[in-house]
């Protein structure tokens, strides 16, 4: 590329020094064209590099799916090993009672200690110490599990959907293949939240996030609350047509330690359905449970 001197540089200097005049003005002039293509060099990596480093949007989450949305029933899942759909009563007897009484060697932590001796003071003097269920409060996992009431079950792919005799009250079981709600999401429940998968022909059953308020691990019995860290592992067999059992295991480190582990066993009921059943303000009052000077606040 030619080089056109300054008419300037001409005007300017001496005739003598004209030559050397016109040298600098050319390496000047070199020197600014060369520093404005470093620096456009430079914008073009950068620009190409950023271009090449930003990343793609992520996709978008996908929207959540009801148990009982037809794409999610219509999906292809192995068959399970068995279905519990029919009514079911916990079956009671010998190393089968309906109560989840702390395993032998237990010990609470210095909170539930409070309520626990409590609760057998009250028991020693003919009392009950905070029946909750009794002023209509949920029973709650477990205790809803082993009430006197049958279950009435509905197994689909997606969940089991269990009724309860007892307050209409409503379990579901989750086995579409989804996670736990996040803790700061959840809505917190007295039958918690249940996520169940298969492992062989075995139902294993976590059920996290409980409320932490008026929920009992033996409601007039041995008192021990549950708190809202309550963990829930149940591991569903069938033994024959006509029996499940399952096996508990719980923690809970607010009001115990280490592990309490428990085995129930139900039996099918065909002879009987589930009816409406409300706990109603009025209807409350008249009972004795409620209103005896025995039940301890």
């Amino acid at each position: 590329m030619a080089f056109a001197p300054d008419p300037r540089v001409r005007a300017r200097a001496p005739a003598s020094l004209l030559p050397l005049a016109e040298s600098l003005a050319a390496c000047e002039w070199l020197s600014d064209t060369v520093s404005l293509a470093v620096s456009l060099a430079a914008f073009g990596t950068g620009f190409l590099t950023y271009s090449r480093a930003r990343p793609s949007a992520a996709p978008a989450p996908a929207a959540p799916t009801s148990a009982l949305a037809p794409a999610n029933l219509a999906k292809p899942r192995p068959k399970a090993p068995f279905d519990l759909t029919g009514v079911w009563l916990h079956a009671g007897g010998p190393g089968n009672g309906f109560r989840f009484s702390p395993p032998a060697g237990f010990k609470l932590t210095p909170e539930a200690q409070v309520h626990y001796d409590a609760g057998v003071k009250a028991l020693k003097e003919g009392g009950v110490y905070r029946d909750d269920i009794g002023q209509c409060w949920p029973s709650g996992m477990p205790l809803i599990m082993t009430r006197v009431w049958p279950i009435a079950m509905i197994q689909l792919p997606t969940a089991i959907y269990m009724i309860s005799g007892f307050e209409n009250s409503i379990r579901i079981i989750y086995l579409d293949g989804r996670k736990h709600t996040p803790a700061d999401e959840v809505v917190r429940a007295f039958d918690g939240e249940s996520i169940g998968r298969w492992e062989g022909d075995t139902l294993v059953v976590d059920t996290l996030y409980f409320p932490g308020h008026h929920h009992w691990m033996d409601q007039g019995g041995a008192s021990i609350p549950a708190s809202e860290d309550l963990h829930i592992v149940e591991r569903f067999r069938m033994i024959n047509a006509a029996t499940f059992e399952v096996d508990y295991m719980m923690t809970d480190p607010k009001n115990w330690e280490g592990e309490w582990k428990f085995t129930k066993r139900f039996n099918r009921k065909d002879d009987v359905d589930i009816s409406e059943v409300e706990c109603l303000p009025n209807l409350n009052e008249h009972l004795p449970a409620t209103t005896s000077k025995l039940s301890i606040k």
